[in-house]
Protein backbone atom coordinates (compact mmCIF):
# COMPACT_ATOMS: atom_id res chain seq x y z
CA UNK A 1 0.00 0.00 0.00
CA UNK A 2 1.30 3.45 -0.97
CA UNK A 3 1.50 5.99 1.83
CA UNK A 4 3.59 9.05 2.62
CA UNK A 5 5.33 7.07 5.37
CA UNK A 6 6.26 4.13 3.15
CA UNK A 7 7.35 6.41 0.31
CA UNK A 8 9.64 8.59 2.43
CA UNK A 9 11.01 5.55 4.25
CA UNK A 10 11.93 4.02 0.90
CA UNK A 11 13.70 7.23 -0.13
CA UNK A 12 15.54 7.39 3.20
CA UNK A 13 16.70 3.79 2.99
CA UNK A 14 18.32 4.15 -0.46
CA UNK A 15 21.56 6.17 -0.59
CA UNK A 16 21.09 7.55 -4.10
CA UNK A 17 17.43 8.47 -3.59
CA UNK A 18 18.27 10.13 -0.27
CA UNK A 19 21.16 11.96 -1.95
CA UNK A 20 18.85 13.35 -4.64
CA UNK A 21 16.15 14.31 -2.13
CA UNK A 22 18.54 16.16 0.19
CA UNK A 23 20.38 17.81 -2.71
CA UNK A 24 17.13 19.21 -4.10
CA UNK A 25 16.14 20.43 -0.63
CA UNK A 26 19.58 21.97 0.06
CA UNK A 27 19.63 23.83 -3.25
CA UNK A 28 16.19 25.29 -2.64
CA UNK A 29 17.16 26.43 0.85
CA UNK A 30 20.44 27.92 -0.41
CA UNK A 31 18.56 29.88 -3.06
CA UNK A 32 16.09 31.13 -0.46
CA UNK A 33 18.94 32.17 1.81
CA UNK A 34 20.63 34.16 -0.94
CA UNK A 35 17.37 35.83 -2.01
CA UNK A 36 16.40 36.87 1.51
CA UNK A 37 19.93 38.05 2.22
CA UNK A 38 19.86 40.33 -0.82
CA UNK A 39 16.35 41.56 -0.02
CA UNK A 40 17.39 42.38 3.54
CA UNK A 41 20.15 44.62 2.15
CA UNK A 42 17.81 46.37 -0.29
CA UNK A 43 14.74 46.88 1.94
CA UNK A 44 14.64 50.52 3.06
CA UNK A 45 12.43 49.73 6.09
CA UNK A 46 14.77 49.44 9.12
CA UNK A 47 12.20 47.38 11.04
CA UNK A 48 11.51 44.91 8.23
CA UNK A 49 15.12 44.43 7.10
CA UNK A 50 16.38 42.45 10.14
CA UNK A 51 13.34 40.15 9.95
CA UNK A 52 14.10 39.40 6.32
CA UNK A 53 17.73 38.81 7.27
CA UNK A 54 16.61 36.35 9.95
CA UNK A 55 14.48 34.60 7.33
CA UNK A 56 17.53 34.28 5.10
CA UNK A 57 19.71 33.03 7.95
CA UNK A 58 17.15 30.32 8.68
CA UNK A 59 17.13 29.21 5.03
CA UNK A 60 20.94 29.09 4.99
CA UNK A 61 20.83 26.99 8.16
CA UNK A 62 18.37 24.56 6.57
CA UNK A 63 20.66 24.14 3.57
CA UNK A 64 23.55 23.31 5.91
CA UNK A 65 21.38 20.83 7.77
CA UNK A 66 20.50 18.89 4.61
CA UNK A 67 24.18 18.85 3.62
CA UNK A 68 25.11 17.61 7.10
CA UNK A 69 22.60 14.77 6.80
CA UNK A 70 24.26 13.77 3.53
CA UNK A 71 27.71 14.01 5.11
CA UNK A 72 26.64 11.75 7.95
CA UNK A 73 25.78 9.06 5.39
CA UNK A 74 29.10 9.59 3.58
CA UNK A 75 27.28 11.12 0.61
CA UNK A 76 28.14 14.21 -1.42
CA UNK A 77 25.68 16.65 -2.92
CA UNK A 78 24.78 15.98 -6.52
CA UNK A 79 23.65 18.20 -9.36
CA UNK A 80 19.94 18.92 -9.23
CA UNK A 81 17.98 18.26 -12.45
CA UNK A 82 16.60 21.47 -13.94
CA UNK A 83 13.03 20.15 -13.94
CA UNK A 84 13.14 19.78 -10.14
CA UNK A 85 14.31 23.37 -9.46
CA UNK A 86 11.09 24.77 -7.94
CA UNK A 87 12.51 28.21 -7.15
CA UNK A 88 13.96 28.92 -10.58
CA UNK A 89 10.92 27.57 -12.43
CA UNK A 90 8.75 30.02 -10.49
CA UNK A 91 11.16 32.85 -11.30
CA UNK A 92 11.04 32.06 -15.01
CA UNK A 93 7.27 32.62 -14.81
CA UNK A 94 7.79 36.08 -13.34
CA UNK A 95 6.84 35.03 -9.82
CA UNK A 96 8.69 36.75 -6.99
CA UNK A 97 11.60 39.14 -7.38
CA UNK A 98 13.92 38.17 -10.22
CA UNK A 99 17.54 37.48 -9.38
CA UNK A 100 18.58 40.13 -11.90
CA UNK A 101 16.60 42.68 -9.86
CA UNK A 102 18.15 41.53 -6.61
CA UNK A 103 21.68 41.85 -7.99
CA UNK A 104 21.15 45.56 -8.63
CA UNK A 105 22.07 47.76 -5.71
CA UNK A 106 18.82 49.70 -5.85
CA UNK A 107 16.44 50.02 -2.87
CA UNK A 108 13.27 47.97 -3.19
CA UNK A 109 10.00 49.80 -3.75
CA UNK A 110 6.87 49.16 -1.71
CA UNK A 111 5.53 47.18 -4.68
CA UNK A 112 8.70 45.06 -4.65
CA UNK A 113 8.17 44.36 -0.95
CA UNK A 114 4.58 43.25 -1.63
CA UNK A 115 5.83 40.96 -4.40
CA UNK A 116 8.43 39.45 -2.06
CA UNK A 117 6.02 38.93 0.84
CA UNK A 118 3.23 37.50 -1.35
CA UNK A 119 5.67 35.07 -2.96
CA UNK A 120 6.93 34.06 0.47
CA UNK A 121 3.43 33.71 1.90
CA UNK A 122 2.49 31.21 -0.84
CA UNK A 123 5.73 29.23 -0.92
CA UNK A 124 6.06 29.13 2.87
CA UNK A 125 2.53 27.68 3.05
CA UNK A 126 3.77 24.84 0.88
CA UNK A 127 6.96 24.45 2.89
CA UNK A 128 5.08 24.46 6.20
CA UNK A 129 2.71 21.75 4.97
CA UNK A 130 5.50 19.61 3.58
CA UNK A 131 7.52 19.83 6.78
CA UNK A 132 4.46 18.98 8.86
CA UNK A 133 4.07 15.82 6.78
CA UNK A 134 7.76 14.99 7.22
CA UNK A 135 7.47 15.64 10.95
CA UNK A 136 4.63 13.12 11.17
CA UNK A 137 6.77 10.54 9.40
CA UNK A 138 10.22 11.27 10.86
CA UNK A 139 9.60 13.45 13.92
CA UNK A 140 10.80 10.71 16.28
CA UNK A 141 13.43 9.27 13.95
CA UNK A 142 16.84 8.98 15.68
CA UNK A 143 18.72 10.33 12.63
CA UNK A 144 16.27 12.82 11.12
CA UNK A 145 13.88 13.77 13.90
CA UNK A 146 15.72 16.76 15.36
CA UNK A 147 16.42 18.28 11.95
CA UNK A 148 12.85 17.84 10.75
CA UNK A 149 11.35 19.34 13.91
CA UNK A 150 13.70 22.34 13.78
CA UNK A 151 13.02 23.11 10.12
CA UNK A 152 9.27 22.64 10.58
CA UNK A 153 9.24 25.15 13.44
CA UNK A 154 11.21 27.64 11.36
CA UNK A 155 8.85 27.29 8.39
CA UNK A 156 5.89 27.99 10.66
CA UNK A 157 7.68 31.13 11.87
CA UNK A 158 8.31 32.24 8.29
CA UNK A 159 4.65 31.78 7.42
CA UNK A 160 3.56 33.74 10.49
CA UNK A 161 5.95 36.55 9.52
CA UNK A 162 4.41 36.77 6.03
CA UNK A 163 0.85 36.93 7.38
CA UNK A 164 1.71 39.67 9.86
CA UNK A 165 3.67 41.84 7.42
CA UNK A 166 1.11 41.54 4.62
CA UNK A 167 -1.70 42.45 7.02
CA UNK A 168 0.28 45.48 8.12
CA UNK A 169 0.64 46.60 4.49
CA UNK A 170 -3.04 45.89 3.81
CA UNK A 171 -3.95 48.15 6.76
CA UNK A 172 -1.98 50.92 5.06
CA UNK A 173 -4.03 50.70 1.87
CA UNK A 174 -2.36 48.00 -0.20
CA UNK A 175 -5.06 45.34 0.15
CA UNK A 176 -6.02 45.14 -3.53
CA UNK A 177 -2.42 44.86 -4.74
CA UNK A 178 -1.70 42.20 -2.12
CA UNK A 179 -4.73 40.10 -3.05
CA UNK A 180 -4.01 40.31 -6.78
CA UNK A 181 -0.38 39.32 -6.24
CA UNK A 182 -1.28 36.47 -3.91
CA UNK A 183 -3.79 35.05 -6.37
CA UNK A 184 -1.43 35.22 -9.35
CA UNK A 185 1.36 33.68 -7.28
CA UNK A 186 -0.81 30.85 -5.93
CA UNK A 187 -2.10 29.90 -9.38
CA UNK A 188 1.43 29.71 -10.75
CA UNK A 189 2.69 27.86 -7.66
CA UNK A 190 0.19 25.01 -7.85
CA UNK A 191 1.13 24.35 -11.49
CA UNK A 192 4.82 24.49 -10.65
CA UNK A 193 4.42 22.25 -7.63
CA UNK A 194 2.58 19.69 -9.78
CA UNK A 195 5.26 19.74 -12.49
CA UNK A 196 8.17 19.61 -10.05
CA UNK A 197 6.52 16.82 -8.05
CA UNK A 198 6.07 14.76 -11.22
CA UNK A 199 9.71 15.37 -12.15
CA UNK A 200 11.02 14.45 -8.70
CA UNK A 201 8.95 11.25 -8.64
CA UNK A 202 10.20 10.34 -12.13
CA UNK A 203 13.84 10.77 -11.09
CA UNK A 204 13.29 8.85 -7.86
CA UNK A 205 11.44 6.14 -9.75
CA UNK A 206 14.47 5.60 -11.97
CA UNK A 207 16.81 5.39 -8.99
CA UNK A 208 14.52 3.07 -7.03
CA UNK A 209 13.45 1.05 -10.08
CA UNK A 210 9.78 1.42 -9.40
CA UNK A 211 7.45 -0.69 -11.50
CA UNK A 212 5.39 1.21 -14.05
CA UNK A 213 2.20 0.69 -12.06
CA UNK A 214 3.67 2.30 -8.94
CA UNK A 215 4.97 5.32 -10.85
CA UNK A 216 1.58 5.70 -12.52
CA UNK A 217 -0.22 5.56 -9.17
CA UNK A 218 2.05 8.24 -7.70
CA UNK A 219 1.60 10.45 -10.77
CA UNK A 220 -2.17 10.03 -10.51
CA UNK A 221 -2.01 11.14 -6.88
CA UNK A 222 -0.05 14.27 -7.84
CA UNK A 223 -2.59 15.10 -10.55
CA UNK A 224 -5.41 14.58 -8.04
CA UNK A 225 -3.80 17.09 -5.63
CA UNK A 226 -3.50 19.58 -8.49
CA UNK A 227 -7.15 19.07 -9.45
CA UNK A 228 -8.19 19.81 -5.86
CA UNK A 229 -5.98 22.88 -5.69
CA UNK A 230 -7.11 24.18 -9.06
CA UNK A 231 -10.76 23.72 -8.06
CA UNK A 232 -10.31 26.00 -5.04
CA UNK A 233 -7.70 24.56 -2.72
CA UNK A 234 -5.29 27.27 -3.88
CA UNK A 235 -7.31 29.82 -1.91
CA UNK A 236 -5.76 28.59 1.36
CA UNK A 237 -2.57 30.24 0.10
CA UNK A 238 -4.19 33.65 -0.41
CA UNK A 239 -6.05 34.20 2.85
CA UNK A 240 -4.50 36.33 5.58
CA UNK A 241 -5.07 36.09 9.31
CA UNK A 242 -3.19 37.48 12.26
CA UNK A 243 -0.91 34.64 13.41
CA UNK A 244 -0.68 33.29 16.92
CA UNK A 245 3.11 33.79 16.67
CA UNK A 246 3.48 37.57 16.55
CA UNK A 247 6.86 39.04 15.63
CA UNK A 248 7.98 35.51 14.81
CA UNK A 249 11.21 36.70 13.19
CA UNK A 250 11.86 39.61 15.53
CA UNK A 251 15.02 39.64 17.58
CA UNK A 252 18.17 37.59 17.02
CA UNK A 253 18.03 33.96 15.98
CA UNK A 254 18.17 31.63 19.01
CA UNK A 255 21.63 30.24 19.66
CA UNK A 256 21.97 26.72 18.36
CA UNK A 257 24.94 24.41 17.81
CA UNK A 258 26.27 24.43 14.26
CA UNK A 259 24.53 21.89 11.98
CA UNK A 260 27.64 19.72 11.72
CA UNK A 261 27.65 19.46 15.53
CA UNK A 262 23.96 18.55 15.64
CA UNK A 263 23.65 16.10 12.80
CA UNK A 264 27.11 14.86 11.87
Amino acid sequence: MLSARSLFQEIHDDDQAFRLFCSIAAKGEDQGGWENGRIARLVPDPVLAPKVARHGADEDKHGRIFKALLHKRGLAERDVPDDTDYTMILERQGIGLAHARLRRDEPLTERDVITYLAHSRVTEQRASEQMLMLKKVFGDHPELGRAVRMISNDEDNHLAFCHEELLRLAYHGHGRAILDTLQATARAEIRTYRDVSLAVMAHLGELLRWPRAKSAALAAGIHAVYAYERAGGWRRMTTLRMPARLNALGGPAPHEPAPHEQFA
